[in-house]
């Protein structure tokens, strides 16, 4: 499990093909001097949303292997100079100033308005319909391994959703997110909490 609260930038330095026809990639991260110390190999690390294992550690950098299922799922993790925001899992003595997030991403959604508004950015990000279900006012949304709150939402003919964000400078500064422009591709994953509601209420009602 996750925060959302991001420690740290990483770029890939790169990616290798795994061994077998249609396999996915094993992928090489640089970390921020010390970033790493306290992991070990098979550890979890949160990478622009997706929850990854450690397969392999050095001072400065970690490996993982990303399979190709979760390449189809995910965006971002394949490109070798990307900038990726890093979380490492947190502890009973971690301070959750986000939300409860699994690193489990349930959809790649698309940036549909990225612009200055006062001191901050408005970030508008289309989600599939699937999904939409899943955002309300003011409820937690994680994109980009980032926990935000949705200010708006506003529902498509489709039935797809798009979701009003504000940036604060912060933000910007301490993740990928000033990376982004109209167009882009962003992992997206539901409030934990959210999930299990909507389930609770789609399911028949036992009889006593």
């Amino acid at each position: 499990m996750f925060t959302g609260i991001i420690t740290a930038l990483g770029r890939i330095q790169s990616t290798q093909p795994l061994p077998g026809q249609g396999a996915g990639l094993r992928v090489s991260v640089s970390t921020p001097p010390g970033w790493l110390d306290g992991a070990a190999l098979g550890d979890s690390i949160c990478v622009s949303g997706a929850c990854m294992t450690v397969v392999q550690k050095g001072d400065e950098h970690f490996v993982f292997d990303i399979s190709a299922e979760s390449l189809r799922r995910t965006s971002g993790l394949d490109h070798p100079g990307a900038l990726v925001n890093l979380e490492q899992s947190l502890t009973l003595a971690t301070r959750l100033g986000g939300h409860l997030v699994t690193g489990h991403v349930d959809a790649v959604g698309e940036v549909h308005a990225f612009e200055p508004v006062g001191e901050s950015y408005l970030l508008v990000v289309a989600a599939p319909a699937n999904l939409a279900r899943f955002f309300a006012y003011k409820g937690s949304v994680t994109l980009q391994g980032v926990s935000l709150t949705v200010n708006r939402v506003d529902d498509a003919p489709d039935g797809s959703a798009r979701l009003h964000i504000n940036l604060i400078p912060h933000t910007l500064q301490h993740t990928n997110l000033h990376t982004l422009q109209r167009g882009s591709r962003v992992n997206l994953e539901v409030d934990v909490i959210a999930r299990y509601v909507q389930r609770m209420l789609a399911a028949p009602q036992a009889q006593d």
